[in-house]
């Protein structure tokens, strides 16, 4: 840090004014070098377009004149660089920007909009390492994790591509003669896509290449807190567009906080709003969107659990408990939150997973034998503290963890808390740390029940080896869950699979199976080749 020396001489207020203005200067020039872009070990973020301040607003060009935000390093809490944000004026002239884009691109037959999408995922491809790091140090999560959020952006590209030769809708026998009845799905038109920090790129990807493949034009606001991942996202999308003389408008981008964000919700001209975050503001977007009628797809929290029955394979669910509790460092809608264990086996898996637990490698994000990072933000670190407080007032006994870390940066311990009762008010509440509550049950109808007594409905899972409780578990009276698992844990999805849950998880689904329809319309077509023309319910019209 530069350390500057003001002087002032007597009265001359021009001095003063001179010696004011070299303070501010030098203040400047320490903030910039301050920077951890401008750092060697940092220089590569310059390979992503970045630099010490950043344009926050896309829609064909740059811009942005509103508030300046600085992006910090969880792992540090050092300042990374510099994000102008959106204004709403900026907002409604992206807004119009996009929709006037949306004319050129709906144009473009599906199969052709998909190899623009097949573009995309090869220029993420080329990036995927050093945009991989950005999102490791911007978000905090481990280098794999970043590298493989990055790549489920490039595979849900490829499912697009796929997509694009197969969208279409059934023809139906039409019960008159003479008549063709049959589906035609076309697209909505602008799809909003907020997205929050723990998956700054992926979720953004699950939207983006469907919506696009379906002929939608997107219009995307990250989390505030990830804004650099935002800009890196948007300018390897943009070229492309540009490369094959597009509107880059196809997919615009507008930085901002809660002003932007309530904009997009109550904006008639944005046909659907995908919304990813917590299930308060989930549910005021909600009430925003459905008061204009419009359309939204929800994917908010989870309070997740994993069940082991007494004839599980432990040498399964201990890795399980232990990868889907503290990976992302607890900051995954699908991080198992409660441990259901039968009470034959209870003691012998919370004394497997606390050693287990104990081993975890904690460090730098980007450091390669690192397991378990930060919590993003220092809010989260209170979150914590606040939960296990709560957790031991309600009956919980702390077996492990249960700190804060004595280093730079947002670290906490991993956390294990058994003794709760199912439906204590803790275990029922959706903490986004790495916070696992341990429960002990006797049957399988308690263990179901309480999987479901909760108000989220994302993720769950049972370990068992009774092919029977298999398929009760994925019948009507098992899971009341959007994901359903058997012998695996709660965490991670596949492309091909839709993702999301119900109850106020939201009930919208991205990525795989039939997520296309939830991004396009559809229409019942019938169309007269005869000379006759039958009315409905057989009426007769003389």
């Amino acid at each position: 840090m530069q350390h500057c020396l003001t002087l002032t001489l007597g009265r001359n207020s021009r001095l003063l004014l001179r010696s004011k203005l070299a303070t501010v200067r030098c203040q400047q020039s320490a903030a910039m070098s301050g920077l951890l872009i401008n750092q060697p070990k940092y220089s590569w973020l310059k390979e992503l377009g970045l630099s010490e301040d950043n344009p926050g607003v896309y829609n064909g060009s740059w811009g942005g004149s509103g508030e300046v935000i600085t992006s910090y390093c969880p792992a540090n809490n050092e300042p990374i660089a510099r994000v102008t944000q959106a204004t709403l004026a900026e907002y409604e002239e992206t807004v119009q920007k996009t929709k006037e884009a949306w004319k050129t691109w709906a144009d473009i037959p599906a199969p052709k909009r998909g190899e623009i999408v097949r573009q995309i995922g090869d220029a993420l491809r080329k990036k995927i390492k050093v945009l991989g790091s950005l999102v490791s140090l911007e978000m905090g999560k481990i280098y794999v994790e970043g590298v493989g959020e990055v790549q489920e952006y490039v595979d849900v590209c490829d499912y697009a591509v796929g997509l694009s030769r197969m969208i279409g809708g059934p023809i139906l026998p039409s019960e008159r003669p003479g008549h063709a009845l049959l589906e035609q799905w076309n697209p909505v038109g602008l799809v909003g896509i907020i997205t929050a920090f723990n998956f700054p790129v992926a979720v953004y990807g699950w939207n983006n290449a469907i919506a696009l493949t379906c002929g939608n034009v997107c219009l995307w606001k990250g989390a505030p807190t990830t804004p650099l991942t935002s800009v890196a996202v948007t300018k390897i999308v943009a070229e492309v567009l540009e490369a094959n003389n597009l509107p880059g408008a196809i997919c615009s981008m507008t930085c901002g906080g809660a002003d932007i964000g309530t904009a997009m919700a109550k904006d008639e001209r944005v046909d659907l709003v995908s919304f990813t975050g917590s299930t308060h503001v989930g549910k005021m977007v909600a009430m925003m969107v459905q008061e204009r009628f419009g359309r939204n797809l929800l994917e908010l929290g989870g309070n997740n659990a994993i069940i082991v029955f007494e004839d599980a394979d432990l040498n399964l669910v201990v890795p399980s408990a232990v990868f889907a509790s503290v990976g992302t460092a607890g900051q995954r809608c699908t991080t198992t939150r409660r441990l259901m264990l039968h009470e034959s086996v209870h003691d012998t898996v919370v004394e497997r997973i606390t050693k287990a637990y104990k081993q975890v490698r904690i460090g730098d994000p980007w450091d390669p034998s690192t397991l378990y990072g930060p919590l993003h933000t220092k809010q989260a670190v209170d979150q914590y503290l606040a939960a296990i407080e709560q957790a031991k007032q309600q009956g919980g006994t702390l077996v492990c963890g249960g700190k804060v870390m004595d280093r730079p940066g947002n670290y906490v311990e991993p956390t294990i808390i058994t003794g709760l009762a199912h439906d204590a008010p803790i275990v029922h509440t959706e903490t986004f740390v790495p916070i696992l509550y341990v429960l002990k049950f006797k049957t399988e109808e308690e263990a179901f029940a309480w999987n479901n007594e909760v108000k989220q409905g994302l993720s769950s899972s049972i370990f068992t080896k009774d092919m029977g409780r298999v398929f009760r578990w994925l019948g009507p009276k098992g899971s009341d869950c959007g994901i359903v698992n058997v012998n695996i844990p709660t965490s991670g999805a596949e492309i091909g699979g839709a993702f999301g849950g119900e109850k106020h998880t939201g009930g919208g689904r991205e990525s795989g199976s039939d997520s296309w329809k939830q991004y396009m319309r559809r229409s019942t077509c019938t169309i007269n080749y005869s000379k006759d023309l039958p009315l409905a319910q057989g009426i007769k019209f003389e």
